[in-house]
C-alpha cells in the first residue's frame, strides 16, 4: 500500500479546511475523537450496560457513605446535647 507524502496530506487538510471551515474544526476533531473513544471501547467488549450498573454501584456507596457520615454527626451533636 502506497503510504501519503506530505503533499497529499497537506492537500487533504486544506479540502478539510474548505469544507468545514475554521470555525468548526475543533466540534469535528472532537465528534472524530468520541467516535474513536467509542468504537475502541466497543471492540474491547465493553458494554454499556456494564458501565452503567458499575456508575449505579458507586452512586449508591456514595450515598450510603453520606448517610453514614451524616448519621454519625447527628449522634456526636446529641452526645454534646
Amino acid at each position: 500500500m502506497i503510504r501519503p507524502g506530505p503533499l497529499e496530506i497537506g492537500l487533504v487538510l486544506v479540502i478539510i479546511l474548505i469544507i468545514f471551515g475554521a470555525g468548526k474544526l475543533p466540534q469535528v476533531g472532537s465528534a472524530i475523537g468520541k467516535g474513536i473513544r467509542s468504537f475502541k471501547k466497543g471492540q474491547s467488549g465493553e458494554d454499556e450496560e456494564e458501565a452503567a450498573v458499575t456508575n449505579t454501584k458507586k452512586k449508591t456507596k456514595k450515598k450510603a457513605k453520606k448517610r453514614v457520615a451524616k448519621e454519625a454527626a447527628e449522634e456526636k451533636g446529641e452526645a454534646k446535647a
